[in-house]
């Protein structure tokens, strides 16, 4: 997104991201800016806004005059910071300003904070009132009262919190103002009340509650709230809680100073700084480098009692010298002659402290802490501690808390990269590196890959950053097949176990035993992580192996689908495949397992069970991916074909089934040519028969047979089908086929039998892709009777079932009949919409058919629309395309006829008629007399003679009849216009005489009339 900052904190500003100010000129334009700002990245509609500016006093011209101001405002933005003007996108049925720059949220961001600094910088953010400069405006009375109750309660919150550092005089000082300026308000009052007796003020304190109690009665006719009355009682009795604890029994913390931004962790921070006081005993777990002792100490920070970090790295592993380190950090000493040990004298010190023990990297000593911690807990009831660990201390009324990696962008989108939080830390700590670098365009794909291959852990992230200044991103990125040599860094003040990507590594491996290594060291073979069942047959891993290494950090149970997944991130597989012994036989293991694995869910995409089959061949992608590199071979390629067609994934089939296997031959040539098909080979008619002879597998000769439709060979189509099938699916498959045939020749009859017992057979199996293919024939049965509601209905109910299937190609190609239809009902806005939709999913699947037909309802929808420019390429596109087909293509008497008709609307009647004298040529090479009616109606909208119109007219109206095609709305538009300029001319009688005569024509016999 566009750099740009906006300011509403105090009277409106707008800033380049180098922190000029961008001048926005005019009230009406900055009342624009303020009412699309406090509604930011939501649609405010035109009429709203038109109120909202000008009420009652509206202008003339209140449309016009709202253009003018969005054009300045885009104008002011775009002089500043180039490309700032899409920050204000056009959206019906108004306008959208798209920010993620507003001081207002990242008030919000910080006041969910609880330490002082953070609250300090979120009211120091604020300039003034909120929205200062139109606050009298009523479209932002709301937001602004709203701000303001914010602010008032982060003073208060800003104000607990110092108490509870010691600051009773400031806190009571600071208060006074806003106490005057809020007399009634009473949280705040409870504060300043409890600082002024803690500050040794204890008659101000009562006075200060008298004048409250006595505004509340006399203003409100209210008592004050019973919080406050206890409060009072408390002042009056000289509750010793409420005093200042005396200095003695304050504990200096020994946290480290903040040297740079805590990024890309707010809501854990959060989320940790509210858990701290209600729970004694936390852990960080995590993989190694994934921040845990950052987040630890930053989390530290806000706790009142006192903090004491204890560093357990230096000590070697096993060391049961735990208490004497933690002795240390507290600077508590030996004196001489005493017999306590060492663990005796940590409780004695602690036994009257409120203290948090901040216990950092366990793992190595985890027996001797767990043991330390268990006691400390026990006998030092004002104890807690946080400690981070690679795996858990396994102690009753432990909390752990995984601290995962950071948010990776999912693709290379400046907007998605920007809301990356791994892509933010990486670009902060790149930018301290070289000065220059910014995340922008030309920066974010490359920054969203190495994120991705980096996992989003910030150590590996940080590392990555000190290579920037000497190789920059992109030269990171590709080196990072060697991540090993590149992530390493000088950096002198770092711990030398953080210095380099295998040094984090090597921690966690040195201490595991063999058999857990090599447990690990073979999971590494898998591609995005395995299930329970997987890693047994191909690691030889039991639960309990697994169970360790998740505890470890090692590897990621991943619970969030339909079945669990243990995963490695990257850099840990990258590590452990350097270590695999045994690596072929553990990929042949591999390699058996998935073409297992795909032979049983093969059957299983063709029932009931499709939609769980589909998700677990999903969820293993990579995996099968990787088997067949390692041994699956054809045999696994056949057995995934099905799988690969419903996902549309026909480039991964083809590339697979052109793997070659003597034994798989036969089995795999009807998949390879039917994907060939698909993708628009052209493959000659005795190569397609040759690959489906004899076959013993139906459904793949079927495949082959149906693929051939979409290249209108509707001979050779009917030809391969199989006649005879051995099972139901197979069956209710080849119907599709015919109803598919029986719709491009326009029979209904031989239509609706096939489609309709095909839908019957598929629902009986349960399999949602037929019914899905069987329903679009059904519908189109129902479109070509002119039943157009109940079509879009039976399309809609298609679109449900393929949207919930993910089945992407069907989605598209339902888009596009419901394109279709809505031109058909002349709604052409809600067709170009859709038909973009499923213009743009064809393109993404590179299916040569469906662009076709998204295509064809993109530009009859253009059209119509009066959107010719856009029609007449797409369908000049489609003809130049459907001449060059070596058979008769099924689409060109219907895109021909269109582009007549969008040429003769452009003023050439003679051009518009030579190309539906071609449609209708074309018609009659596919022998289908239906496809004859629109070429007769347009030569009657192009022809010059008036009484050739006439009869042409009756033609297409006898044929229309005889193939029970009735016109739809946007058809019957075309004719009446056509009729009425002819009936002007030639009047009622001659009009109606002609149009009889017509109908007594065949559509060839009329034809030959011109």
């Amino acid at each position: 997104m566009t750099a740009v900052q906006f300011g509403v904190l105090g009277p409106l500003a707008v800033t380049t991201d180098a922190g000029e100010p961008v001048v926005v000129p005019g009230t009406k334009v900055r009342a624009l800016l303020a009412d699309l700002l406090t509604n930011r990245n939501q649609v405010v509609s035109a009429d709203r806004l038109i109120d909202d500016l000008w009420g009652e006093e509206s202008p003339a011209n209140p449309a016009g005059a709202l253009q003018v101001r969005v054009s300045q405002l885009r104008k002011a933005l775009n002089d500043a910071e180039p490309g700032a003007r899409d920050l204000v996108e056009s959206r019906p049925p108004g306008y959208l300003l798209r920010v993620d720059a507003v001081d207002a949220d990242r008030f919000a961001e910080l006041a969910r904070c609880t330490d002082v600094d953070r609250l300090t910088e979120a009211l120091a953010l604020w300039r003034g009132d909120a929205y200062a400069d139109v606050a009298d405006a009523e479209f932002v009375r709301a937001e602004a009262t709203r701000l303001a109750e914010q602010r008032l309660a982060v003073h208060e919150r800003l104000a607990e919190a110092r108490l509870a550092r010691g600051e009773h005089d400031l806190v009571a000082a600071d208060l006074a103002e806003l106490v005057a300026r809020h007399p009634l308000r009473e949280g705040l009052r409870a504060v300043h009340l409890r600082a002024l007796y803690a500050a040794g003020r204890q008659s101000e304190a009562l006075d200060s509650y008298a004048d409250l109690r006595d505004r509340l009665a006399d203003e409100l006719g209210l008592d004050p709230a019973p919080e406050l009355v206890a409060l009072h009682r408390r002042i009056l009795e000289q509750d010793a809680d409420l005093s200042a604890p005396p200095k003695a029994t304050t504990t200096r913390d020994n946290l480290p100073a903040q040297l740079d931004e805590l990024i890309g962790r707010a809501e854990a921070l959060a989320e940790l700084q509210a858990l701290l006081p209600r729970q004694r005993l936390v852990t960080l777990v995590g993989p190694g480098g994934v921040g845990k002792t950052r987040l630890a100490i930053e989390a530290a920070r806000t706790v009142p009692d006192g903090v004491r970090i204890v560093e357990l790295a230096p000590l070697p592993a096993r060391d049961s010298g735990i208490a004497e380190q933690v002795l240390g950090a507290l600077d508590v000493r030996e004196s001489p002659g005493t017999s306590l040990s060492a663990v005796d004298r940590l409780v004695a010190a602690l036994r009257q402290r409120h203290l948090l023990l901040v216990l950092d990297n366990c793992e190595h000593v985890i027996e001797p802490v767990a043991e330390l911690v268990a006691r400390l807990l026990r006998d030092v009831p004002g104890l807690s501690v946080l400690a981070t660990s690679r795996e858990p201390l396994g102690l009753t009324g432990e909390l752990l808390w995984d601290v995962p990696p950071l948010s990776v962008p999912g693709d290379g989108d400046l907007d998605t990269v920007r809301r990356s939080a791994a892509a933010l830390l990486f670009a902060a700590r790149a930018g301290a590196q070289q000065r220059g670098f910014r995340l922008d365009a030309r920066t974010a794909p490359a920054v969203a890959q190495l994120c991705r291959r980096l996992d989003g852990l910030p150590l590996a992230l940080e590392l990555a950053a000190t290579r920037v200044r000497a190789l920059g991103v992109r030269g990171v990125v590709q080196r990072l097949d060697d991540r090993f040599r590149l992530l390493a860094t000088q950096q002198r003040d770092v711990p030398p176990r953080q210095r380099t990507l295998t040094a984090v590594i090597s921690w966690s491996w040195d201490l595991l035993d063999e058999a857990d290594r090599l447990a690990l060291a073979r999971l590494a073979v898998f591609g995005d992580g395995c299930t329970p069942e997987a890693a047994e047959r191909v690691c030889g891993s039991d639960l309990d192996t697994l169970a360790r290494l998740v505890d470890r950090s090692l590897v990621v149970l991943d619970d969030s689908g339909t079945a669990p997944r243990y995963r490695l991130l990257e850099s840990v597989a990258a590590f452990c495949l350097d270590r695999l012994t045994d690596a072929d036989e553990v990929r042949a293991r591999h390699a058996a397992y998935y073409t297992e694995l795909a032979e049983r869910a093969d059957p299983g995409l063709r029932g009931a069970d499709q939609q769980r089959w589909l998700a677990v061949l999903d969820a293993e992608t990579a995996n099968l991916r990787a088997a067949l590199d390692n041994g699956g071979g054809l045999r696994l390629a056949v057995a995934l074909s099905w799988y690969w067609y419903l996902r549309g994934r026909f480039t991964d089939a083809r590339r697979a089934l052109a793997i070659r296997d003597e034994e798989q031959e036969a089995r795999a040539a009807p998949w390879r040519v039917g994907f060939a098909l698909l993708q628009g080979d052209e493959i000659r008619p005795a190569d397609v028969r040759a690959a489906v002879a004899g076959r013993s597998d139906e459904r793949a000769a079927w495949f082959a047979a149906n693929a051939v439709i979409d290249h209108s060979d509707l001979t050779l189509a009917a030809e391969l089908l199989p006649t005879t099938v051995a099972d139901p699916w197979t069956e209710a498959a080849v119907l599709t086929s015919r109803a598919r045939l029986a719709h491009a020749m326009g029979d209904q009859e031989a239509l609706e039998s096939a489609a309709t017992r095909s839908a019957a057979l598929f629902a009986k199996l349960g399999d949602r892709w037929g019914r899905l293919v069987a329903t679009e024939w059904v519908g189109g049965l129902a479109d070509m009777r002119g039943e157009h509601e109940r079509a879009a209905a039976l399309h809609r109910e298609g679109l449900r079932w393929a949207e919930e299937l993910a089945l992407w190609p069907q989605v598209g190609s339902t888009l596009s009949w419901l394109a279709w239809l809505a031109v058909q009902t002349r709604d052409y806005a809600q067709g170009r919409e859709l038909a973009e939709r499923a213009y743009q999913m064809a393109l993404e699947q590179a299916t040569p058919s469906a662009i076709v037909f998204a295509q064809m309802s993109l530009a009859l929808a253009a059209r119509r629309d009066g959107k010719r420019d856009v029609a007449v390429t797409h369908l000049s596109h489609l003809v130049e395309q459907g001449r060059a087909e070596p058979c008769p293509a099924l689409y060109l008497p219907l895109v021909l006829v269109e582009l007549g008709y969008a040429v003769e609307q452009d003023g050439d009647p003679d051009a518009a008629l030579a190309l539906h004298v071609e449609a209708f040529a074309a018609a009659e090479a596919i022998a289908s007399t239906r496809d004859t009616i629109g070429p007769l109606e347009g030569m009657a909208s192009a022809v010059r003679s008036p009484e050739a119109a006439a009869r042409l007219l009756g033609a297409a109206a006898a044929a229309r009849l005889a193939t029970h095609s009735p016109a739809s709305p946007a058809e019957r538009d075309e004719t009446d216009r056509v009729a009425e300029r002819v009936l002007a001319v030639l009047g009622r009688e001659r009009f109606d005489a002609l149009v009889a005569e017509g109908m007594e024509l065949s559509p060839s016999e009329a034809r030959a009339q011109l």
